[in-house]
């Protein structure tokens, strides 16, 4: 694979390779060197993301995020080998202007709180395409956005913000206005967002692909229903539209000299007082109002920052300071989830359903390790190992089938009796005298991650 060096050749050789062939790089010359010829379309960017050598790293991100197929129904392997044929094709149209994306595939998964979340699913070379583009506009986009904005931006991550925030509050900012846009992603403006867009890339061919984007459709239940608004999250692109626009509050917002943290359209400002925070609130309604987007009003609010949460989090005051601690809220999904995955009624065995909890608990782990509550994290291995062992003995059902596994594990015999004579009731059954057996170390061994 050549390295890129990112130069103008003055030749026009076109090359028509798919994403994953041998060979040189579509649009570079013989020595392998890229030319981001502006042909017919003048988009020396649209050049540069349709370069071999930035299509297999995009190729690459997509086939480590899987995802699943869009309106097409191809799989990354199917669209893989059918763009061995198609490719030629494709990046014609690319260039000059004419392709027209598929229509994205509308999924709806469930919210934490009850409600639902839409996603728009593209195929699979619709994800290839906008994916290399991401990679060629976020190096130019991103470094012109606001320092206090942290979500989908390389190097930047949610603990970052949370720390900022901590910052802000443990400086005698103890007032937050707290901001939730109703449903931001669906509700984006296109001719706004292209706008906006138009005046950091200058670039004709690049704008017309993101709005034949923007304008693709979505099929739902087989219908594929017109789109005047909305950039569904599903879309490698999504992400950093959304920083784009949002960019403008955060650079009014620096203007005035607030202190505040951004996590995509999740956003805080910290103050010293009540009235401060009306009035910040008040300029905030102003400055989403000029982009169409709508605060909502029963999730938004001026208040003490010890009755909010951020990012899953909330702050609480001890005699060191600020100290940071996972949101009620947080903790009420985590153990919503962990009862998900941990149904006694599934048939699998106690192997299963550690491999199924396994990853929830790691990623749950390194996402709220920023906690400073201790004491919380001991309750919930608590919790959890209690669950687990009412697991157990359902998995073992009869009283005589409990004292024979008991035993085997090491249980005395007096202990494996009690245990078995309560053998319906799993749960009160769970928390006495089978700790002594179904201890810390063997739920180590059966690899269950520790919380505390």
């Amino acid at each position: 694979m050549v390295h890129a060096r990112h130069q103008k050749s003055a030749t026009a050789e076109r090359s028509g390779e798919a994403p994953g062939e041998a060979g040189r790089d579509p649009g570079s010359d013989e020595a392998g060197t890229p030319r981001y010829e502006t042909g017919n379309t003048g988009s020396t960017l649209l050049h540069a993301a349709l370069t071999r050598e930035n299509l297999l790293q995009a190729f690459k991100r997509v086939r480590a995020n899987k995802g699943a197929a869009g309106v097409d129904g191809l799989d990354i392997d199917q669209t893989a080998r059918q763009l061995v044929t198609t490719w030629p094709t494709l990046r014609e149209q690319l260039l000059q202007g004419t392709y027209r994306p598929s229509p994205v595939r509308r999924v709806t998964i469930p919210k934490p709180d009850g409600g639902e979340r839409e996603l728009g699913i593209p195929t699979v070379t619709d994800r290839l395409v906008q994916q290399a583009l991401l990679q060629v506009l976020q190096p130019i986009l991103d470094p012109t956005f606001s320092k206090h904005s942290y979500g989908f931006r390389p190097g930047r991550r949610a603990h970052e913000a949370v720390l900022a925030a901590q910052a802000y509050v443990q400086s005698g900012r103890r007032v937050v206005v707290d901001v939730d846009l109703e449903k931001f992603f669906d509700r984006v403006n296109h001719d706004i967002l292209i706008d906006r867009l138009q005046k950091r890339i200058p670039d004709a061919g690049v704008i017309r692909l993101i709005r034949a984007y923007l304008n693709s459709g979505i099929m739902s239940d087989g219908v594929v229903q017109e789109r005047k608004q909305g950039t569904p999250q599903g879309g490698p692109l999504s992400p950093l539209l959304a920083n784009v626009l949002l960019d403008e509050v955060d650079k009014e917002l620096e203007r005035r000299g607030h202190c505040f943290a951004r996590y995509a359209d999740d956003c805080n400002v910290y103050v010293r007082s009540r009235r401060a925070g009306d009035r910040v609130m008040a300029l905030l309604r102003r400055c989403y109002a000029k982009l169409r987007l709508k605060v909502n009003e029963t999730k938004s609010a001026v208040a003490s920052v010890t009755g909010r949460k951020f990012l899953g989090y909330s702050f609480w005051f001890a005699k060191e300071g600020v100290k940071r601690k996972v949101a009620a809220k947080a903790l009420a999904t985590f153990k919503q989830r962990v009862r998900q995955l941990t149904r006694r009624s599934g048939g699998r065995s106690m192997t299963e359903v550690i491999e199924r909890l396994r990853s929830y608990l790691l990623g749950w782990k390194a996402y709220f390790g920023l906690a400073q509550t201790p004491g919380i994290w001991r309750t919930l291995d608590e919790w959890l190992r209690h669950r687990l062992r009412a697991i157990q003995l359902k998995h073992w059902k009869r009283g005589t089938t409990m004292f024979r596994e008991l035993r085997r594990l090491g249980a005395s015999v007096p202990v494996a009796q009690r245990v078995a004579a309560n053998s319906r009731s799993w749960w009160r059954n769970s928390d006495g005298d089978i700790n002594r057996v179904l201890t810390i170390a063997y739920f180590d061994r059966l690899g269950v991650p520790r919380l505390s």
